[in-house]
Parts: C-alpha cells; sequence; structure tokens
C-alpha cells in the first residue's frame, strides 16, 4: 500500500473530529467566526513546537522559501478560512454528515483547479473514482423535507456546500504547490513547514477580522479553551497528515480518498449527536465509499 493511503485516512479521521468539536463549540458558545478561529489559534503554537523540535533532532536548517511559495501558501491559507467558515454555517442547515458531504464537491473541483494551475491529471481510474462519488453527492444535495425541483438544487446548504468545496480546492491545490515549491527531499519538513506558515498567517489574519468585526469574540474563544485545545489538537494532526500527502500525491486523489470521512461521520451523527439518517443519504454514502474502495484497490 502507497504511504499516502493510510496518511490520508488518518487525515480523515482527524478532520471529523475536529468538525465534531467545532459543531460543538458553534452550537454551544461561538460565533461562526469564532470556531473557525479555534481551529488555527489553537493549531498554530502546537505546529511550530513540533517543527522546531524536528528540526532540531535532525539538524536541518530552516527551508529557503520564494515568493511561488508565499504566493500558493498564503492563497491556500485564506481559501481555507472562508471555507471552513462556510462548513460551520452549513451545520445549522442540515444534520452533521450531510454537512460534511456538501463539503466533498471539494473532490471534483479540485481535481479541475490541480489540473488548471499545476497541470496535474488524474487518470482513468481516479476519474472514474471522482465520478461515482459525485453521483452520491447529487444524491445527498436533496433537502430532507423535499420540495420542488429548483429547491432541490438551489438552496443555502447547497450554496454553502458548493462554496466551500471550491474553497477548499483552492486551498489543496495551493498548499501542494507551496510544499513542491520548496525543493526539499525531506518530506516532513516540507509538509510541516509550509503547516507552520499557514497556520500563522491564518491565526494572525483571523484574529484581525474579529477584532474589528466580532469585539469580544477572541476573549470568549480563549476561554473556551478547554474545547479549542482539543479542536487544536486535532486540527494539526489532521492539518499535517493532509499536507504531508498532499506532497506525496496529487491533490484530487488524496481529497477522493478522503471521502471516507463520510463513513466517520455518519458515525458522529448517530451516536454522538443522535441525528435522523435517511435512506437516501445512505445510497448516496455507499457510493461514495464505492469510489474511496475503487482508488483503493486500483492505484
Amino acid at each position: 500500500m502507497q504511504a499516502w493511503i493510510p496518511i490520508t485516512i488518518a487525515a480523515a479521521f482527524s478532520q471529523n473530529l475536529r468538525f465534531m468539536l467545532q459543531k460543538r463549540l458553534k452550537d454551544t458558545r461561538l460565533s461562526t467566526s469564532g470556531a473557525t478561529f479555534a481551529r488555527f489559534v489553537y493549531s498554530a503554537p502546537l505546529v511550530a513546537l513540533i517543527l522546531w523540535g524536528y528540526f532540531e533532532i535532525t539538524g536541518q536548517q530552516v527551508p529557503q522559501t520564494n515568493p511561488r511559495f508565499f504566493l500558493f501558501a498564503f492563497t491556500g491559507g485564506l481559501a481555507q478560512i472562508l471555507a471552513t467558515m462556510c462548513v460551520v454555517a452549513l451545520f445549522a442547515e442540515r444534520n452533521f454528515a450531510v454537512g460534511i458531504t456538501f463539503k466533498k464537491t471539494e473532490v471534483v473541483l479540485t481535481a479541475l483547479v490541480g489540473l488548471a494551475v499545476l497541470g496535474e491529471g488524474i487518470g482513468v481510474w481516479g476519474t472514474l473514482a471522482i465520478a461515482i462519488g459525485f453521483a452520491g453527492l447529487i444524491l445527498l444535495s436533496d433537502p430532507p423535507e423535499g420540495g420542488t425541483s429548483w429547491r432541490r438544487f438551489f438552496n443555502k446548504a447547497a450554496g454553502l456546500g458548493l462554496l466551500s468545496g471550491m474553497l477548499f480546492a483552492v486551498s489543496a491545490t495551493g498548499y501542494r504547490g507551496a510544499s513542491l515549491s520548496l525543493g526539499l527531499d525531506d518530506v516532513v519538513a516540507r509538509a510541516g513547514f509550509t503547516l507552520a506558515c499557514v497556520t500563522a498567517f491564518q491565526s494572525t489574519i483571523m484574529a484581525l477580522w474579529m477584532r474589528l468585526r466580532e469585539p469580544g469574540e477572541i476573549t470568549r474563544v480563549l476561554g473556551a479553551w478547554r474545547v479549542g485545545v482539543l479542536v487544536g489538537l486535532t486540527s494539526m494532526i489532521g492539518s499535517f497528515c493532509w499536507f504531508t500527502a498532499f506532497t506525496l500525491q496529487n491533490a484530487a486523489l488524496v481529497k477522493a480518498l478522503g471521502q471516507i470521512e463520510l463513513l466517520f461521520s455518519y458515525g458522529a451523527t448517530l451516536f454522538v449527536f443522535r441525528e435522523a439518517i435517511t435512506k437516501r443519504e445512505l445510497t448516496g454514502t455507499a457510493l461514495i465509499l464505492g469510489s474511496v474502495l475503487v482508488l483503493v484497490l486500483f492505484l
């Protein structure tokens, strides 16, 4: 089994835990921006500390950066902030599992953005896997109460999901471009350094935004440190695994395998949040998991 496969599965599992914690913050204490900020502000110091330790142990120097690195890294970081806010806001529209599923439009969109920006194709099996997964997403685009045909595909939840998917696609492509631009042989150093720069940038940008637009919310985020630290820890683990996988493999294929997160999110929906799941949602999820199997078995 190629290394990027278990690394991606670990990333998806950690990300699902982080979204669960962010949903709890959004439901009980914080605004959408606050729940999003918690992800970055609590993970940035952990990432910097671990990276410093890694460089000390291995005796490596801090990598030399270039304009291409910062363009890709900061574009990806800003897109990820906006995408995360869309997902947190989406939780108020649909149940937890469907909210996570809507954001998975990023898989198709990442393939398109990666091809346009980095010139990377995905091959026949990759295309088939993404097509199967996208069919599952279409099944999950209906609101649970039904409605007219236009409401099935043009509703607030679908809009937030599609927007988050596009932004996550830009983010994934940016992170892969940034890590590859460093030219390092050490995968851990490449992924870790990129992650450290991005999380520091994201924490700074969000702190300035919230100071201007949501006075007092930063204090509330810091006050929710018990859950916030867990958000930061799961975010750090998940992000490091994503960045490493992006360094090893085409971002679109990494995101396609990352759909296994749905299995974890449905477990959370049923056993943690006690929310109902319909037959249509189960069918859509089955198609998405089928696409994951295609990736694992044929790539």
